[in-house]
């Protein structure tokens, strides 16, 4: 156990390691906590502490509601590991490995948000396994990009022979990353590749933001734009009877990133309303169809209307900036054709001979110091 706060005062716990199982963990939590705690006074407290459960280190949250002096646990949740628990888990599962000087664990904390301790574990033992195979002493940047990959988006298939299938491939990719860069509020392009993984036969990464929970209505609407640059450049490029199937998973991101801006999140014309009804939103799909929805049909209509109008807007955006960077974009369509994986800096470098990137000055800082692989 590491450390336990609440709203006012931090406090370092040192006690012996004791195994745990989820009949008593409640008990125990609370003979832990209540003499730190109860200087809070009567009321309700959240704390979050790290928690070894052999496999991996969790951030724990506990709510604790204490009435008359008596805590009385409420509410234990275990959720993924958020960018320092990562790297605390990262520390944990490399501690039997060789790293190269090169690789940070703070770069792939930042690069794995979602990862649970089990899927950390994995990656870095992944690494290793590649780094044998490879007949290397240590694990370099490479295995853990490699892994990375493996891990989020499936193993690596077949590559493409030269064709036009692998031509509307990369100028697929290329319109994701040039459309995202060229749209302030985007993330950054960690790398653009043509290596198949998984069922996606091109892949274009980014690097998030540190607090990937806290989005403006600007990154999200980016994120639109950057989810269509694939299809707009099929359709700039090739014209609309030959744009492909390949933008099917993009389509189903941006329209439900659309409709949240809309429903959840009150970033439309309709106003800062919470359009959503839970008793449609459970899990369960027999609860869903019993549910009875309280929203009209005129603002079931208005909501589709925003929804289209953000997405027709973001398509525009889109193919204008295939439109006005053609040039731009075949250069580097013929760079990936050769490389087959384009990094981040690398396809900055030649975006940067044709055109200005509205990058800020803290992502500036924050591609710099991050590793390219």
């Amino acid at each position: 156990m590491k450390k336990i706060r609440d709203s006012d005062s931090d406090y370092e716990l040192r006690a012996k390691s004791r195994n745990l199982d989820s009949s008593d963990f409640g008990d125990v939590v609370l003979v832990i906590l209540a003499p730190c705690l109860l200087q809070s006074g009567v009321g309700f407290c959240r704390v979050w502490f790290l928690c070894d459960c052999g496999f991996g280190l969790y951030w724990i949250v506990v709510s604790v509601m204490f009435l008359w002096s008596q805590p009385v646990l409420i509410q234990v949740s275990v959720g993924l590991p958020d960018i320092r628990g990562r790297e605390e888990i990262l520390k944990v599962h490399s501690k039997t490995k060789k790293l190269d000087k090169e690789v940070s664990l703070s770069v792939i904390a930042m690069r794995t948000p979602g990862f649970s301790g089990a899927d950390l574990a994995n990656l870095m033992n992944e690494a290793a396994i590649l780094a044998g195979r490879r007949g290397q002493e240590k694990i370099t940047p490479k295995e853990i990009d490699d892994s990375i990959d493996r891990i989020a988006a499936g193993m690596e298939g077949t590559k493409m022979i030269d064709g036009k299938s692998k031509a509307i491939v990369a100028y697929h990719e290329v319109g994701h990353a040039v459309c995202a860069t060229l749209t302030e509020g985007h993330d950054p392009v960690q790398k653009v590749t043509l290596i198949p993984r998984g069922q996606a036969r091109g892949l274009t990464w980014f690097l998030q933001g540190e607090d990937p929970t806290l989005v403006s209505k600007q990154q999200l609407f980016a994120r639109v734009v950057g989810g269509l640059g694939g299809r707009a450049a099929e359709d700039v490029i090739f014209g609309e009877p030959e744009i492909t199937t390949g933008a099917a998973g993009d389509l189903q991101q941006i329209t439900q990133i659309a409709r949240q801006m809309v429903t959840m999140f009150g970033m439309s014309e309709i106003g800062p309303w919470a359009l959503t009804d839970p008793a449609t939103m459970q899990s369960d799909v027999v609860l869903r169809m019993l549910a009875r929805s309280s929203m009209s049909e005129k603002l079931a209509k208005e909501i589709d209307q925003c929804v289209k109008k953000i997405i027709d807007n973001a398509y525009q955006i889109a193919k204008n900036h295939v439109r006005n960077n053609r040039e731009a974009i075949d250069k580097l369509v013929d760079v990936l054709l050769d490389k087959e994986t384009l990094t981040g800096d690398e396809f900055r470098a030649i975006l940067s001979e044709y055109t200005h990137q509205p990058l800020k000055t803290e992502d500036r800082v924050r591609i710099k110091d991050l590793i390219s692989v």
